[in-house]
């Protein structure tokens, strides 16, 4: 699998694109990088140089499974990005400010 530069499409194989990714799903990130980046590093066909052996995380008894899974990943990733800048500017301000007093009153 790999993205396109624009990060607009993600071509699975030969045969397949999938268009029209929305760029929210690069907005929701886990750690560094967004969940469909992720997913598109640790789905990739590799070789072992010195054993020969192939890993491919494909599942060859259900050939939709990938594109079903970045369906999710994306429907997910903007759905949480929607919630997240829904939320107002102070959300969860009171709750710092009282774990602020908490730990000013152990010391």
């Amino acid at each position: 699998m790999r993205l396109s530069k624009d990060k607009t499409e993600l071509k699975v194989n030969e045969s397949l694109t999938l268009a029209k990714i929305p760029p929210e799903v690069f907005q929701y990130r886990l750690g560094n990088r967004s969940a469909l980046d992720w997913v598109i590093d640790q789905y990739q066909i590799s070789t072992d140089k010195r054993s020969g052996i192939t890993s491919d995380p494909n599942n060859p008894d259900d050939e939709e499974y990938i594109v079903r899974l970045v369906g999710q990943v994306v429907r997910v990733s903007v759905e949480t990005v929607k919630i997240v800048n829904g939320l107002p500017a102070d959300y969860g301000a009171a709750e710092k400010k009282a774990q602020r007093k908490t730990l000013a009153k152990k010391k």
